[in-house]
This record gives C-alpha cells, sequence and structure tokens, in this order.
C-alpha cells in the first residue's frame, strides 16, 4: 500500500479532483470499504492494509467531530 499517512490520503483525495461530487467522508468509507474486502486476499501482506484501515478510521472520526472544511484544512497546510 503506497499511502501511509492522513496527510497523503486527504492529497489523494483532492488529487482525484471529486471534491465537488465525493464528499471526503464518502471517500474515505469507501476506501476502508475497499481495504477491508483485500484482507480478504490470502496472498497479500495483511499489516500495511490494517495500518490504511487504521489511518482511515481515524480519519473518519476526525471529519465526524470537526466536519470536512477543518479536516480538508488541516492536512493541507
Amino acid at each position: 500500500m503506497g499511502i501511509k499517512t492522513t496527510k497523503e490520503y486527504v492529497k489523494f483525495y483532492i488529487n482525484l479532483d471529486m471534491k465537488d461530487s465525493v464528499t471526503l467522508l464518502s471517500f474515505t468509507n469507501n476506501e476502508k470499504r475497499i481495504l477491508k474486502q483485500k484482507l480478504e486476499n490470502k496472498t497479500i501482506e495483511k499489516i500495511p492494509i490494517l495500518e490504511g484501515i487504521k489511518i482511515l478510521e481515524e480519519l473518519i472520526e476526525d471529519i465526524k467531530k470537526n466536519g470536512e472544511p477543518e479536516v480538508l484544512k488541516k492536512y493541507l497546510e
């Protein structure tokens, strides 16, 4: 897995230029779902995926607590 920090996830989301059609929360939830599906694959390394899920869960909590505009501002500074 290439993304290792919350800031990288937020930058990835911004670089996809989906901000007008997909919220950061929806994007984050979808990424988490995809990573959970990848855990079912027996041939890939699980630790990076579990770390990614943890990062996404923390990002989801941050969005719920502080709101998307604040989270975007926080990680894009």
